[in-house]
């Protein structure tokens, strides 16, 4: 891959990353998905130690070279703050790693029944920090591609020490031209049932509405301080967002709202918090929202809240 010799700048050798992680001690691992585990680990730097999170690949999970360089094509181009740091990677015969800014609070997904340590005002600035990066995306400067996710949701949210908002996991992004109203991009359907637009499990077709979605059904579980299924015996049984979309057009959103947030919130803000996620998980694509709507919306419903 002649290519890759534009990322030579971001290498780094397999001995530094088995010193910093215990040679991948399992006491250090801090996560897992589809690309494998993560462990958290500390390199030298002039600065002295930094903590660093190391995405280990395992090939057995289905992920592999194509998501490898999707990651480190695409970080390496689009930087924002509330996106993921890419700071090294590693290929050393079959193993590859990807090393990556340190979020210290983890996923989203951990805290969202806790309304206590994540209050309403704190859910509103994370939903803000994710629309802006995702908006950054949808919609870049200068010559850079549209990006599409595809794998919206409250697990690749991560938080830092101050509780800002980063997008990760880009392994299954799919690029498209930035100068046009829509982009439509035809693929098998990827994603976590439950957060995955219907239209895109079902049609095969791609689209930043598609991202809007799964936005949207992350906004509810913020509400509702849970993830938007259910399991029982390692099977889906059941999909939240039809009844969370009920609930909002009769009215009940008190039945689906997290016990304990209530009361933190200012009746604007909710109303105008819901009414966007609402929008956002519309079965028709045509009335899904923009990015650049959505980051308006939200940053009007934190600034009601702040005011209360």
């Amino acid at each position: 891959m002649s290519f890759t010799k534009d990322f030579d700048h971001l290498k780094l050798q397999m001995k530094d990353i088995i010193s910093a992680t215990n040679n991948f001690d399992p006491t250090k691992v801090i996560g897992h998905g589809g690309f494998g585990k993560v462990y958290k680990g500390e390199l030298c730097s002039p600065k002295g130690q930094v903590t660093f999170a190391f995405k280990h690949l395992d090939r057995r999970l289905g992920q592999g070279n194509i998501e490898f360089w999707k990651e480190v094509m695409m970080l390496s181009e689009y930087k924002h703050e509330n996106l993921i740091s890419l700071k090294h990677f590693c290929i050393e015969g079959d193993e590859m790693i990807l090393v990556y800014e340190y979020a210290s609070r983890g996923s989203l997904d951990r805290y969202l029944s806790d309304a206590s340590t994540l209050t309403w005002t704190q859910r509103l600035k994370i939903c803000v920090g994710v629309a802006r990066g995702l908006h950054f995306l949808h919609d870049p400067k200068k010559r850079q591609q549209r990006v599409l996710h595809r794998d919206i949701k409250s697990a690749n949210i991560l938080l830092d020490e101050k509780w800002s908002a980063k997008v990760s996991d880009f392994g299954l992004s799919k690029f498209g031209p930035a100068n046009q109203a829509h982009t439509y991009v035809v693929s098998h359907g990827v994603g976590t049932p439950g957060y995955c637009d219907p239209l895109y499990w079902e049609l095969g077709i791609l689209s930043k509405e598609s991202d809007v979605y799964s936005f949207g059904v992350v906004l509810f579980e913020i509400l509702c301080g849970r993830l938007c299924y259910e399991y029982r015996n390692c099977e889906l049984t059941k999909i939240l967002v039809p009844k969370w979309r009920r609930c909002y057009n009769e009215k009940s959103l008190d039945e689906i709202i997290l016990p304990g947030l209530k009361e933190q919130m200012d009746p604007g803000s909710l109303k105008s918090f819901s009414a966007i996620a609402y929008q956002c998980v519309k079965k028709a694509r045509e009335q899904r929202p923009r990015m650049a709507k959505i980051v308006k919306e939200l940053e009007l419903s934190l600034k009601q809240q702040e005011i209360f």
